[in-house]
């Protein structure tokens, strides 16, 4: 957690930081994935360490990065299609109002 502290011990880090009420401990992730609106980040084989200091918990997250930009699939698009009856351009145009959800888009389509 706290990289090139030199000769200072690991366990009087871990006791000092007990004392201040700040606990970590590591998680055993597989994958770790953070969708924003324009892509989607995945970190493979992460090291995800769980810090909790005043009943709030953050997360440290080290690994393997690799982005994909978010996008409908032709699939989606047909499946709401065909669900709710319209045609592909108003499935599309009202799954990116939706931001990609399927069961709302079928939802606000059938009640159209």
């Amino acid at each position: 957690m706290f990289p090139n502290m030199g000769g200072i011990d690991p366990r009087k880090i871990d006791s000092m930081m007990k004392k201040m009420g700040i606990q970590n401990k590591e998680l055993n992730a597989k994958k770790v994935v953070i969708e924003t609106d324009t892509e989607t980040i995945v970190i493979n084989n992460p090291t995800v360490t769980e810090i909790t200091m005043q009943g709030q918990k953050t997360f440290q997250v080290v690994g393997e990065v690799c982005s994909e930009e978010q996008g409908l699939s032709d699939e989606d698009i047909t499946m709401v299609a065909e669900t709710a009856s319209v045609s592909k351009e108003k499935a599309k145009e009202v799954l990116e109002k939706n931001d990609g959800d399927l069961a709302k888009t079928i939802d606000v389509l059938k009640k159209e």
